[in-house]
């Protein structure tokens, strides 16, 4: 579907699908808040044990506030439920940055990056690199090189030119390589790099449905229908320098229902049976199937994803009886996680600066509530038309709900953060509203359109609160130009 550049006619009449406010506006839905929201005594919001009013006061607003409890727990969640024979790997492109790098190490979890620069900073930070996998569909052969010197994990290989390319590099290495190294004396250049293709495996997954036509036109992974994945697995195979171990698909974003991932997983196995078949010796080496990422979260109250549990058993399921069938020794199940790690235990907190009463005539009503913040820390609702959850965050209020929308600063009309919602009648300028949910790809997707800072990220534990990365000031958006 195609949309005009300017984005829907929105502005004409409230949504339809907006239905009336049902109860307390000032609760919080266990599903879409982090897992240590609380209202205080006096009614604002706290996370992990710190009221959003005092860090307000002490960093400004707008920030992002990271309940680490929440974000180690969902670790441990899918850690739990994937188990020994499982591997879960954290999808950093959801959101990343040193102290994060250090907890998932803490967790034992693995590392997905996709680019130089999050490759660069998860080694910053000291993670084990044999735990780090890289992907991306056009790897420069600077982060090639990058990735094969400091030893990671696995290359997640997306194209034949990318495959030549790396092994151009793995070559190259080993021409130059010294006699003899630590590592058994085998020499660093001359060490197999471990490549996985990602397959594209004709199904795509948007949240509640999967549809098996008509998506082999995308610039990800190499085609099982069209023969390209056979191709792949030829080339990998004739390179001395790589190996092969594992195969790779992702289907979508925001899944709530397994069949998708199930599907998937079939053909993959179906595929990995080909090629064992064809290379009895891989055996003992192509041992990984991963099924990507895209489990989804609740952002708003009528989201309701699966557990994770549930999720890993029914991946579980399907694997095993699909090598069962082809006489195949179960492989090790890999999942990435990002945004069902990442998501729901950040809240955006703003202050209201200008609120505005719409007329639309035919007696409905908007009330525009501008916040200091918008588009450039959550470009999402602009995107992809995003759900959010907001609340009145700094008090709690009795007041009528107002049929509302939150929008941002910059200047645009499609700055918009929470498309309709309600808002208690009596919401002030300078009263504090909060945005649940919004840990994955908000701050890493953020911007600094209009030349406006980008906020800080704090953390919470235990009553404390810390900077995991601070405000941008003026003088950081001017620190790139010339004299």
């Amino acid at each position: 579907m195609r949309a005009h550049p300017a984005g829907p006619r929105h502005g004409e009449i409230p949504a339809a699908h907006l239905d009336a406010p049902a109860g307390d506006l000032n609760l919080l839905d266990r599903k879409v808040w982090p897992r240590t929201a609380t209202r205080t005594g006096d009614g604002a919001l706290a996370v992990g044990g710190v009221d959003v009013r005092d860090l307000a006061a002490t960093h400004g607003t707008p920030f992002f506030v990271l309940d680490e409890a929440d974000f180690r727990s969902r670790c441990q969640d899918f850690a739990d439920a994937f188990g020994d024979a499982g591997q879960v790997h954290y999808a950093g492109k959801a959101f990343l940055c040193r102290e994060v790098v250090r907890w998932l190490d803490q967790e034992r979890l693995s590392l997905d990056v996709c680019s130089g620069g999050e490759l660069a900073l998860a080694l910053s930070a000291g993670f084990p690199a044999d735990r780090i996998a890289l992907h991306g569909s056009n790897k420069s052969t600077a982060e090639l090189r990058a990735a094969v010197d400091a030893g990671i994990g696995a290359v997640v290989v997306d194209s034949f030119d990318e495959i030549g390319r790396l092994a151009g590099i793995v070559e190259r290495r080993a021409d130059r390589a010294e006699p003899h190294t630590g590592n058994g004396g085998v020499p660093a250049g001359r060490r197999p790099v471990p490549v996985m293709i990602r397959v594209t495996v004709g199904v795509e997954a948007h949240t509640h449905e999967f549809i098996a036509t008509a998506h082999e036109d995308q610039k990800f992974g190499f085609s099982l229908a069209s023969g390209a994945a056979t191709e792949a697995v030829r080339r990998v195979l004739a390179a001395d320098g790589l190996r092969l171990v594992g195969l790779h698909s992702h289907i979508g974003s925001q899944i709530f229902d397994p069949a998708g991932f199930e599907l998937a997983a079939g053909r993959l196995v179906r595929f990995l049976t080909e090629i064992l078949e064809r290379h009895p010796e891989l055996a003992d080496v192509l041992r990984t199937l991963d099924l990507g990422g895209g489990l989804g979260i609740a952002y708003t109250s009528a989201d309701d994803p699966p557990p994770v549990d549930t999720m890993a058993k029914s991946l579980s399921e399907i694997v095993t009886r699909e090598c069962q069938l082809a006489g195949l020794p179960v492989p090790a199940i890999a999942v990435e996680p990002g945004r069902a790690i990442a998501g729901p235990g950040t809240v955006t907190v703003y202050e209201v600066g200008t609120i505005k009463d719409v007329e639309l005539g035919g007696g409905l009503a908007r009330r525009y509530v501008s916040v200091d913040g918008g588009m450039s820390d959550n470009i999402r609702t602009a995107l992809y038309d995003a759900d959010y959850t907001v609340v009145l965050a700094s008090r709690e209020s009795s007041a009528p709900a107002v049929r509302s929308r939150v929008v941002g600063k910059h200047c645009e009309s499609g700055d918009i953060v929470v498309r309709d919602c309600y808002l208690p009648a009596d919401l002030a300028v300078g009263d504090l509203v909060a945005v649940a949910a919004t840990g994955a790809y908000c701050y890493a997707m953020a911007s600094t359109y209009n030349r406006v800072p980008r906020p800080p990220v704090l953390s919470v534990a235990d009553g404390a609160g810390r900077v995991l990365l601070r405000r941008e000031t003026y003088d950081d958006l001017m620190r790139l130009e010339m004299p």
